[in-house]
């Protein structure tokens, strides 16, 4: 992969659009279900080890955070769905607050939905996929935990989900933070759709 990451900073956090940066250049957003391994990717990916922070908690993420890449990317994490042990009213607030950060980006390029192999694609996980085309935004499916399956298992999962959701397998990027698997795959599907 040609892209060097030089730079990965924190910018800032809100819940509401008039609190996020302007968008002067492509985003892409990472949601996903709490405690999936969504901070440790980002970190992977941006070659940082504590950007984003990472908790056994699920539910740590409660706001959009936006990251900064290279001056020319954005890098966005939005909050866990699913389990996350948080109050009613807060996890109330994550759907508008996510609904609204998709609909108001005009420089939304692609929303990556963060998945556990082990578990495939849980329903909440399907509904965010299918919502992104309605907001113009490009799914990217990756599936989390693949240092869990020896290679042929590895191959095996990946058909099944896909066969599951009627996906080509080779849509789907199998990752590990731990082993650095699929962090190229990802990079350049990234770099495709932001044109960077």
């Amino acid at each position: 992969m040609s892209w060097t990451i030089k730079t990965a900073d924190f910018v800032k956090s809100g819940t509401a659009p008039e609190h996020f940066p302007v968008s002067d250049r492509p985003e892409i957003a990472f949601g996903g279900r709490s405690n999936v391994g969504k901070s440790s990717l980002i970190n992977t990916l941006v070659n940082r080890k504590k950007l984003v922070r990472t908790s056994k908690r699920p539910g740590r993420t409660q706001l959009v955070n936006f990251f900064n890449v290279n001056d020319q990317l954005y890098v966005v994490d939005l909050p866990g769905y699913g389990f996350a042990r948080v109050p009613e009213e807060i996890k109330e607030q994550w759907g508008p607050m996510i609904e609204g950060y998709l609909a108001n980006r005009a420089n939304l390029r692609a929303l990556v939905v963060v998945m556990d192999m082990r578990r495939g694609v849980q329903e909440d996980d399907f509904e965010l996929i299918m919502a992104a085309p309605h907001f113009g935004i490009q799914p990217i499916l990756v599936f989390t935990k693949a240092d869990k399956f020896k290679p042929n298992a590895r191959k095996q999962r990946r058909l099944e989900i896909a066969r599951d959701i009627e996906a080509q397998p080779d849509e789907l990027i199998l990752f590990s933070s731990t082993k650095n698997i699929g962090k190229d795959q990802l990079w350049e599907r990234i770099l495709d759709v932001t044109g960077l």
